[in-house]
């Protein structure tokens, strides 16, 4: 009978007891800060491909969305994210004994600037960027969405781990 409660009572009592945690980078205090704003990023870059403001865009709050529990509020978050798409380029790469490139690189840059009303310290400006090498062969515009998927979200993920994550 003593071994039988012992049993019954471990079981409650690890039954009880939980750890959470989440994988997600986000380290924010929720007591000082609440909320996030995002102001547009425009295409200030001298090549446009319209589509890459509106991804960008919406990826970027999608992030914030799904990884933190901050309010999104139209302007003076406590955390503020505001900027422009300043580069969108071609460049030859691995050029070829008869002097045509084999491989074409596409460049994203995005300056970003962060404020934190909370952690004034925290505040940055900052350019971040990202490429895709692709065959030159191919043409830009069938591979120019996926390669442009693919660089937003390596820039979303900077930018966290940049503003929220504080490796």
């Amino acid at each position: 009978m003593k071994n039988w409660l012992l049993a019954l009572l471990a079981s409650t009592l690890l039954s009880a007891c939980t750890i959470s945690y989440k994988l997600n980078g986000a380290s924010i205090d929720y007591t000082t800060t609440k909320t996030i704003s995002f102001e547009n990023f425009p295409i200030k870059a001298t090549l446009v491909y319209a589509p890459l403001a509106v991804n960008f865009n919406d990826e970027l709050q999608a992030k914030y969305a799904a990884q933190t529990r901050l309010t999104q509020v139209k302007k003076d978050g406590d955390l503020q994210l505001s900027g422009a798409i300043t580069g969108y380029s071609l460049s030859p790469q691995a050029v070829k004994s008869d002097a045509y490139a084999s491989e074409t690189r596409l460049t994203i840059k995005i300056k970003v600037k962060f404020v934190s009303k909370p952690h004034p310290t925290d505040n940055f400006e900052k350019e971040f960027s990202a490429y895709r090498d692709f065959d030159a062969t191919q043409l830009l515009t069938d591979v120019q969405e996926d390669l442009c998927n693919e660089m937003i979200d390596e820039i979303v993920e900077e930018i966290f781990n940049a503003t929220v994550a504080n490796w």
